[in-house]
């Protein structure tokens, strides 16, 4: 294959889709990689490390000629869009519940678009999973912000001036950035509790030497197939909100992880709870990019509420921006191993196939994922 990969343009995005370890992976197993010049400037990669790699580096008018795969971090923008080749095969994080006319526009231009984020969470694809490898380094990175911020220590410590008691901690959501958060606190000697809607996670919260908060949320709660939890209902928002209100006013930090894939984050820290809190406390937001769970919160900002400093993180892989291209990185080139035809060498695109039935969102000029093709019931109410 030949497998093209262009500069991230966000102002907030330092990470790159292929480092130069994973061009020469990439290399070895008979690809071609071209990569624009400066690809990984912000990163801390240089043109020379590809080209030591194996990578031709091109201009960006060049980019593009004869690609077979584009490679990318984040979504391409409508000009990008139109530069596309027919027929290439575009992989990238596309935040596709939220940008239907990014689908529809990528679809028009003949590009077969997969989105790094719908790759099914099964064993076959572990290797494939952007959306876990990220979000493991944002929870490391959701602490340190933390700890960064507050004023005063996390571990416990005995001084001949007296003992200063360890930070309490409490983190909402265990999957995998907040199960990465809980580590990373205790590590740091903090003292954790945590909570999530999923009580079959409990006592991974509990082998990590955290304390998981039980709330009776009353009815269906758990996780769906695709391993997200459950939508709650508006009587156990409340619930939990009640539930969680005095691990929230003792606690000196909260990382607040709660998403819903594909629907906007629910709010679930409030203003009156942030009051309860002591000043100077600090919450980081998680969830900002989907509408936030803390009221009051920014996306990426950093603001006062209530006497606390609310974190509105607009990129935490970024801040650790190597382990996080890294991984990156990984996950792109397992991708592309994964569907490489052992005879022609070309991408297998094979719709059949569990994991490119789930991550191929374009292809042959329509949108095509189950969840996101719009029906004539859609379109009458839109």
């Amino acid at each position: 294959m030949k497998i093209a990969v262009p500069r991230e343009v966000e102002a907030d995005e330092r990470r790159v889709a292929l480092t130069p370890a994973a061009v020469q992976r990439l290399a070895s197993g008979g690809d071609a990689v071209r990569v624009e010049a400066g690809v990984a400037d912000r990163a801390g990669w240089t043109d020379e490390d590809y080209q030591g790699a194996g990578a031709e580096v091109v201009a960006a008018d060049a980019l593009l000629d004869g690609a077979d795969v584009v490679a990318r971090v984040r979504p391409p923008s409508p000009e990008v869009i139109g530069a596309l080749p027919a027929g290439v095969i575009h992989m990238s994080l596309l935040d596709p519940y939220r940008s239907p006319e990014r689908l529809q526009a990528m679809a028009s231009a003949g590009v077969t678009a997969i989105s790094l984020e719908m790759v099914p969470r099964s064993t076959r694809a572990q290797k494939l999973d952007v959306l876990s490898s990220q979000a493991s380094l944002a929870g490391y990175a959701a602490v340190m912000a933390a700890a960064d911020t507050l004023p005063k220590i996390f571990p416990m410590m005995m001084t001949p001036a007296g003992t200063i008691p360890a930070a309490r901690v409490f983190v909402i959501g265990a999957g995998v950035a907040g199960l990465q958060a809980i580590a990373t606190a205790r590590r740091l000697g903090a003292r954790v509790e945590a909570f999530d809607t999923r009580p079959v996670v409990a006592e991974e919260v509990r082998s990590l030497g955290a304390k998981f908060l039980e709330i009776d949320l009353g009815g269906e709660t758990g996780q769906t197939d695709q391993g997200y939890a459950r939508q709650l209902t508006e009587e156990q928002l409340e619930r939990q909100k009640q539930g969680m209100a005095e691990a929230i006013a003792r606690a000196d930090v909260v990382i607040t992880t709660a998403q819903l894939f594909g629907r906007p984050a629910p709010q679930i820290v409030t203003r009156a709870m942030l009051a309860d809190m002591r000043s100077g406390s600090v919450v980081v937001d998680m969830a900002t990019a989907t509408g936030g769970n803390v009221e009051g919160s920014e996306h990426g900002a950093t603001v006062e509420v209530e006497g606390v400093h609310v974190i509105g993180p607009s990129n935490l892989p970024a801040d650790v921006v190597i382990d996080a291209s890294e991984m990156f990185a990984s996950n792109v080139a397992a991708f592309v191993e994964e569907f490489r035809d052992e005879e022609s060498g070309a991408f297998a695109l094979d719709l059949e196939d569990d994991i490119l039935a789930r991550s191929v969102v374009t292809h042959g000029g329509a949108v095509v994922h189950p969840d996101l093709v719009e029906t004539p019931a859609d379109k009458e109410h839109t």
